[in-house]
């Protein structure tokens, strides 16, 4: 995705994105990406830093409030070592300078776009733990919060007044309902929880 308001910038820059078999889009403003409806799609922003109304940092700021964590790359030809500190520090996967080689602007977007594939994998596989730990009972999260923190059937069974039998029955259910074949996987499942979520749960 485009968004420049010089027409032969975002000209160029879509023959090279075309020339190397990348889909491309090109806006004049950030309104009219917004407008666009394609933000859900994998990919990655190159945007320039200063255009008509909104800036390109006011732009990113603006997305990151939205949680939309899709990775920018700042194109500009006023660059200037704050603007740079800022954009980066705010999580631009980076900050190039018109007039700047073919290569090392294909490299920024195919890295852009490895981050943000993986950025939505990530959301899905968070997103299907949280819907999965709902499944789950208070006990059940109970022993799912003790599990994950290392604790022994015995003392899980000492903390909550049950006794150890009722603590594999429980834990039984939560490996099935968080869909865990080991132990290891069921720990994994609990550190993609929200940390709000976690701290929840009462033992």
């Amino acid at each position: 995705m485009i968004v420049d308001d010089d027409a032969a910038v975002r000209e160029a820059l879509e023959e090279l994105m075309l020339s190397s078999g990348l889909e491309v889009a090109c806006f004049e403003t950030t309104r009219e990406l917004l407008e666009a409806g394609v933000l859900h799609r994998p990919g990655c922003i190159i945007l320039d830093v200063r255009m008509p109304g909104p800036s390109g940092l006011d732009f990113q700021k603006e997305l990151r409030n939205g949680g939309i964590p899709k990775p920018i790359i700042f194109l500009t030809g006023h660059g200037d070592i704050p603007m740079t500190v800022q954009a980066m520090k705010a999580g631009a996967l980076d900050f190039l300078t018109k007039p700047v080689r073919d290569q090392t602007i294909l490299d920024a977007v195919k890295g852009g776009i490895e981050r943000d594939i993986a950025q939505i994998a990530k959301a899905e596989i968070v997103e299907r733990n949280v819907a999965r730990a709902e499944t789950l009972t208070p006990r059940e999260r109970q022993v799912f919060k003790e599990v994950a923190l290392g604790r022994l059937n015995k003392q899980i069974a000492f903390d909550l007044g049950i006794s150890e039998v009722t603590v594999k029955l429980h834990r039984g259910n939560v490996m099935k309902k968080m869909a865990a074949s080991s132990v290891g996987q069921l720990i994994r499942a609990w550190e993609t929880l929200p940390t709000t979520m976690r701290e929840q749960i009462a033992i």
